[in-house]
């Protein structure tokens, strides 16, 4: 690291499964960061050169991929992508065995997966950090840029209203998390049995008591969104539960952000989204292509947010 380049702060945490692997407050230097590093790109062009990144992936990305193997050389590194689509991890050889050949050769192991257990299991034998890159459970690195972009329009996170509208998943469930840990209130609409995990609210919650943050599950979402300073929402179904896709359809048919929806927000509110959507279902295209829309902001901040946490695993 050259002397110009400006102080990186470290994690405690050897890995990041999940939101809270970071503190409250590694959450904000991260975003913090992660705006430095989308100012002024070329004083960290070479803070990760000579380090190597494994990307294993059971799930198709666009986003995740491109943004953590641009980020990996935008730093001066380099990433190795291997598509694990037909063969899950695990499956071919233990992922014990796994890990343990991948740490001989990598700096870090940047994994997309449908079971949390796998990185888990990745974690307890690597010597080198493991990066949640999506799991079922979770998905921290989309939370990480979707509050960098909130940050870059309040000066302060604590106290702002996020509202996700529709279903309990990965995605719901980080917004959760690192909206708990940044002092962000989160109201959270959903039809009966979609609700977010009942483990990942309550620690939501237990996290929003040290910190301001108050967690809301309700049915709805008019009233989950009034106030609010943006309006979430993902695919009504997720990868892995395709067959439920029609019945999902009817369910969620309320729950679609459409312009009524966004004029219950605050005057100001942004309509968020982690993309790939599904416009005329749980967005209407006139809400996804307004002003109001920060979709393509948080897709262009998955880069500077996933080299913020990249550097803080690895140069901090």
């Amino acid at each position: 690291m050259s002397s110009s380049t400006p102080a990186i702060p470290s994690l405690a945490a050897d890995h990041v499964l999940i939101d809270t692997d970071l503190t409250p407050d590694e959450t904000r230097r991260l975003l913090e960061l992660g705006l430095a590093v989308k100012k002024n790109p070329r004083d960290f062009s070479q803070v990760l050169s000579g380090r190597y990144g494994a990307m294993l992936f059971e799930k198709p990305s666009l986003r995740t991929r491109v943004t953590f193997e641009l980020g990996m050389k935008q730093l001066g590194g380099d990433a190795v992508f291997q598509d694990h689509k037909g063969d899950r991890i695990g499956e071919r050889e233990p992922a014990r065995d796994m890990a343990r050949n991948l740490d001989r050769w990598f700096d870090v192991v940047i994994a997309r997966t449908f079971s949390q257990d796998t990185l888990t299991d990745l974690a307890a034998w690597s010597s080198v950090p493991i990066v949640n890159a999506l799991s079922g459970l979770c998905h921290p690195c989309q939370a990480f840029a979707d509050y960098m972009t909130l940050r870059e329009r309040h000066e302060q996170l604590a106290g702002l209203t996020i509202s996700y509208v529709g279903d309990g998943n990965n995605v719901a469930h980080s917004i959760l998390l690192t909206g708990a840990a940044l002092g962000v209130n989160v109201n959270f609409a959903s039809p009966k049995g979609y609700e977010p995990d009942s483990a990942i609210v309550a620690q939501a919650q237990r996290l929003g008591e040290t910190t301001g943050a108050k967690i809301s599950i309700v049915t709805d979402p008019l009233a989950a969104v009034e106030g609010a300073a943006a309006i979430y929402t993902d695919v009504w179904t997720s990868m892995g539960w395709e067959g439920e896709t029609q019945e999902r359809r009817i369910d969620f048919a309320k729950y679609q952000v459409n312009s009524k929806l966004m004029a219950a927000a605050a005057p100001d509110a942004v309509f968020m989204h982690c993309l790939p959507a599904l416009r005329g279902e749980e967005v209407t295209d006139e809400v996804i292509e307004s002003e109001q829309s920060v979709v393509f902001d948080q897709a262009e901040n998955r880069l500077h947010a996933q080299k913020a946490l990249l550097m803080m695993l690895l140069a901090g």
